[in-house]
């Protein structure tokens, strides 16, 4: 039997074990509180640098995306003026076309004109290199027809023979041919004189363009050999006697 001192104190002892349990409990509770709210900071703290580092992506890919905006419109800029300039000179093209086509309009015909002009101009010269004259001219007529040679060409070979003609009147020339089915010299001092002389030197004569023949006239036969002599460079220049026509009054 217990005295009433030995049941306080066993009753005692009972409280104070109840109270350290219940106060265990509590120290346990909390410790798993406090871990639970440790790894929720941790995993806060992760979740927090993945979004970091997703926000420093997102940064980083948008700065990359910016620039490449950037170099894009800058591009697209270079490419609007190249654009432009290409689109200036297709129109200065078409305009240079359109040009071309009036142009070719107008100068085929006035070559044609300078053809012919150059055609009776030779027939009314004094006859001298007829078959090389002859054959240039026949030889513009057939280019003037001919598709594959373009206006350009077909222009400056005019030309061409426009200078060689103007040439001629600041030449002296021998070379050899035909009068009378006779070979003999000819000596062509510019478009003054168109003179000949026979292989054996008995006959001398000159073209007379006014009566559109041939006129003996020995007495230019020493003139004729010394001015072949020039003409060939076995001589110096000199003056030289040669037939010339007498003037014309203008309308006579």
């Amino acid at each position: 039997m217990f005295s009433k001192s030995g049941s306080w104190l066993i009753a005692a002892a009972g409280f104070s074990t109840l109270a350290m349990a219940q106060s265990g409990g509590n120290v346990q509770a909390v410790i798993q509180e406090q871990s639970k709210t440790e790894q929720a900071a941790i995993a806060s703290q992760a979740k927090i640098a993945q979004l970091d580092d997703e926000a420093s992506r997102m940064l980083a890919e948008y700065r990359q995306i910016t620039a490449e905006a950037e170099s894009l419109k800058s591009y697209n800029d270079q490419l609007a003026v190249q654009v432009k300039s290409q689109s200036d000179e297709l129109q200065q093209m078409n305009r240079q076309i359109e040009e071309i086509a009036t142009t070719s309009r107008e100068v085929m015909p006035m070559m044609h004109k300078m053809l012919a002009t150059l055609e009776r101009f030779v027939a009314l010269d004094i006859p001298f290199l007829p078959e090389e004259r002859a054959n240039r001219i026949v030889g513009l007529k057939d280019m003037m027809g001919r598709a594959d040679v373009s206006i350009s060409e077909k222009y400056r070979r005019i030309i061409e023979a426009y200078q060689i003609e103007i040439e001629f009147g600041r030449t002296i020339e021998a070379y050899q041919g035909k009068v009378d089915d006779r070979i003999v010299e000819f000596l062509r001092t510019g478009r003054v004189a168109l003179m000949y002389q026979t292989l054996d030197g008995k006959e001398t004569g000159y073209w007379d363009n006014g009566a559109r023949a041939w006129k003996v006239d020995r007495e230019y036969g020493e003139s004729v050999q010394e001015g072949l002599k020039v003409a060939r460079k076995q001589a110096a220049p000199d003056f030289l006697g040669v037939a010339v026509p007498a003037p014309v009054e203008a309308g006579t």
